[in-house]
């Protein structure tokens, strides 16, 4: 624990160090964020902010986990293989990101960024893959009940069950990434209790795996925490939260995501039940009616009145407390 904690230090300082000049070359290129109009009208002060942030968490965890890992990812051991899995799918969803940030700022869709059924359909590709290596590669394929001593082995159905985590926490955070400090905060807290899992288990490669990424992410924190002078993009959002993911599915403890990302589900929900409901009004009254102000749940709370450092502070209390009941739950 020693050792990954250090290396979180050490992941910190690297992606604080050039998390500077990141950004000035992001605003030489014109790499500015386009704020969409429905939004709420206080968030257009962050119209041309510099994006795709998520390059500054990437790169020093790929530094980092190749360095310590080069001989068992050049044997291709099962250490090798076990790191290998969460790296591919932080590079893969990151570039999967960085071609809709591109997009958006520089593309056809100029403010809008890939459609979204091509960008799904990416994340499936991709999730697709990673559930194939985790099962086939890895040879995982349990899942972890609280209470129950000896972990449950699903067969062939974890595949699909794996492929909708990673497609569906992706989303999540993606969502979730709307106010300063928001989704890094969240999801650094997120890896600090798999990390802390992943130790009690033994699984030791994990655990400093998932301290790197909190590391960076904190690192990241510095320049998006308000007023933000970087944005985390798609770039950011989609890998981290595909790589939260599979960290989860990694421990066998992923019945526990929704607890301890409960802030990440609870952003989804909101918008799911936005979206039925303003549906089933329409088709019954003829107009559609909305149980939130706007959705996700963070605009929801800016539009009562509540400022972003605020909302932003409370989430992360919240996120703090089910990350602690999540740990406590994969003790019992």
């Amino acid at each position: 624990m020693a050792y990954a904690l250090a290396l979180g230090a050490v992941s910190f300082l690297l992606a604080v160090i050039w998390g500077g000049p990141l950004i000035e070359f992001l605003k030489s290129r014109g790499i500015g964020k386009m704020i969409k109009v429905n939004g709420p009208s206080s968030h257009m002060s962050k119209m041309g902010t510099p994006t795709m942030g998520g390059v500054m968490i990437i790169l020093p965890v790929l530094l980092i986990t190749i360095t310590l890992n080069f001989f068992s990812l050049l044997g291709m051991t099962l250490l090798g293989r076990s790191i290998l899995v969460p790296l591919g799918v932080m590079v893969g969803y990151g570039i999967l990101g960085a071609l809709d940030d591109l997009e958006g700022v520089k593309g056809k869709r100029k403010g809008e960024g890939m459609r979204a059924r091509v960008k799904f359909l990416g994340q499936v590709i991709l999730a697709f893959f990673t559930a194939l290596m985790i099962y086939y590669g890895l040879g995982l394929s349990v899942v972890a009940i609280p209470t129950i001593p000896k972990m449950i082995n699903l067969g062939i159905w974890y595949i699909p069950i794996a492929m909708f985590i990673i497609v569906g926490t992706s989303n999540a955070v993606n969502l979730t990434d709307g106010l300063d400090g928001l989704a890094g905060s969240i999801a650094a807290i997120a890896f600090a209790a798999y990390g802390v899992i992943a130790y009690l288990q033994g699984q030791i490669y994990l655990t400093r795996f998932c301290f790197t990424v909190a590391g960076a992410l904190l690192a990241f924190l510095w320049y998006n925490s308000y007023p933000a002078e970087l944005f985390m993009g798609d770039t950011g959002s989609l890998s981290v939260g595909a790589t939260l993911a599979v960290v989860a599915l990694m421990t066998g403890q992923w019945l526990l995501l929704p607890i301890i990302g409960f802030v990440f589900v609870a952003e989804v929900l909101s918008v799911i039940i936005q979206v039925a409901y303003f549906k089933y009004t329409k088709s019954r009254y003829g107009q559609g009616r909305r149980i939130f102000k706007m959705a996700p749940l963070h605009h929801h709370f800016e539009l009562l009145g509540w400022s972003e450092t605020h909302i932003t502070q409370r989430f992360w209390l919240i996120a703090v407390l089910m990350a602690m009941l999540g740990i406590a739950l994969a003790l019992i």
